[in-house]
């Protein structure tokens, strides 16, 4: 299998189903050996089994790529630097992180419990966090010992954590927090040869059937299913490829036939007084920025 991530090597996070395993596939087919993690839990991040991976592993190789399975939970440290050594010891290399992991709780904020705040905080935020640095680790020394990688991290933000989304306050907090990440990491890590992206797809996945379901069908036969996890993925090849050198701290939104540059917080409309506001003064001034200020655009939902 050839294309334009031939000898490069991969590793999914989430990659069972889903968004994951659309990622896993293809970059396969584009020529990249794969590390399949997947702890093979439920929508909410409970139970757990094997046979995601394995399976996601079973059809790459059936089309002829080579790929290997990871069950750590790379939400721990041990389980994040397992990732990475699989790589290593599976390949010989590590070129692109791919961070796709991640499990819904969904409530209004009145209604969030602490534990489903931590939960969802824990495998999106920090798993992403952890397989960037043990995976940083590595480039870093790679360029120290003068071998410079063509290094790559795809990050998953949403919508959501673009926007807002209405009952989901712990996981549009936590996808925000990604973008943070991601133009942290764009801005060290460049140095070492390593390029930082996200992306924030729309798809129908587990996650978004059952919270989207209304809006989440499957076009009749024939026409183009805008919502297939399929069409993110042409984009996640490119940032994971060398062919997307010099982009770098960038976001895009991935949906159907359409790829949207995000543009984030730029300063707006401004007034200096040069001196100490009144309240009443600061007031008036606030409405007259906002008078002056683009509309912001309505809180996420899923198309």
């Amino acid at each position: 299998m050839t294309g334009i991530c031939t000898g490069r090597v991969a590793v999914v996070t989430g990659a069972g189903r889903g968004l994951g395993r659309a990622h896993a596939l293809a970059l396969a087919a584009e020529g990249a050996r794969i590390v399949v993690n997947d702890l093979g839990t439920a929508i909410d991040g409970t139970g757990g089994a094997t046979e995601p991976a394995e399976r996601v592993v079973e059809e790459i190789r059936a089309l002829g790529g080579e790929a290997v399975a990871h069950g750590g939970d790379i939400a721990t440290t041990d389980g994040a630097a397992s990732l990475v050594a699989t790589a290593l010891d599976a390949f010989g290399r590590l070129d692109t992180v791919v961070n796709n992991a991640g499990f819904l709780r969904d409530r209004m904020l009145v209604n969030l419990d602490e534990d489903d705040w931590d939960a969802v905080m824990r495998v999106h935020l920090k798993g992403h966090f952890l397989p960037l640095k043990h995976a940083a680790e590595y480039w870093r020394a790679e360029a120290k010992a003068g071998r410079t990688p063509q290094a790559r991290v795809v990050n998953t933000s949403s919508g959501a954590g673009l926007l807002g989304s209405v009952g989901q306050g712990n996981y549009s907090a936590a996808k925000a927090g990604i973008v943070g990440l991601t133009l942290v990491a764009a801005a060290e890590l460049g140095r070492y040869g390593v390029q930082v992206n996200a992306v924030a797809p729309a798809a129908r996945t587990r996650m978004t059937e059952q919270t989207f379901a209304g809006t989440m069908a499957a076009p009749g036969e024939g026409r183009f299913d805008a919502l297939a996890p399929e069409n993110v993925s042409p984009l996640v090849v490119w940032l994971s490829s060398a062919s997307c050198a010099g982009v770098s701290g960038r976001v895009f939104e991935a949906e159907g036939g359409r790829i949207t540059v995000m543009e984030g917080w730029r300063p707006g409309p401004a007034v200096d007084k040069g001196a100490r506001w009144s309240p009443a003064a600061a007031g008036e001034a606030a409405l007259e920025l906002l008078a002056a200020a683009a509309t912001p655009q309505p809180v996420y939902r899923a198309r």
